[in-house]
């Protein structure tokens, strides 16, 4: 099983309070993507990403909204429309207080919908308890290609 975490943020402060919160809870391989057309090549094995094996994908994306190229709400479009990235968990991970945001990214498809906060104890809190239940608690649909699904 691949053990990998997407990161999808353009804010290198944002990158990394979460790389060092994610890391200190999980044992997890983390790939950072800066903005949504890196996101989109990684998860299709496009672009600098075409000797990836596309049919590997990550356990869980951590998806921000605001992002150069492609935004994420249409990096989280594409995922769902797309067979071999509908069932991975996309957790919406924000600064964003728009309400439009939020009924947006869940009506695309969306897991979870997190503000980032700004306090950094909170920050660390909330990722420990995001990676917790989504890599520990919850149960992952099992990764198929998509002629079996």
């Amino acid at each position: 099983m691949n053990k990998t975490i997407l990161l999808v943020e353009d804010n290198p402060d944002d990158e990394a309070l979460t790389l060092r919160a994610v890391r200190k809870h999980m044992p997890y391989g983390i790939v950072v993507a800066r903005d949504g057309a890196e996101a989109l090549d990684y998860l299709f094995g496009t672009g600098n990403h075409s000797e990836r094996d596309s049919l590997a994908n990550p356990l869980l994306v951590l998806l921000d909204l605001k992002l150069p190229k492609v935004n994420g709400l249409e990096v989280l479009r594409r995922m769902r429309e797309n067979c071999k990235t509908r069932s991975i968990p996309v957790i919406v991970f924000t600064s964003s207080t728009e309400e439009q945001d939020i009924l947006d990214s869940y009506r695309l498809g969306a897991n979870s919908y997190i503000r980032k906060p700004v306090d950094y104890g909170q920050f660390c809190d909330n990722m420990k308890q995001v990676m917790t239940y989504w890599l520990s608690v919850n149960q992952l649909p099992p990764q198929r290609n998509c002629a079996a699904a």
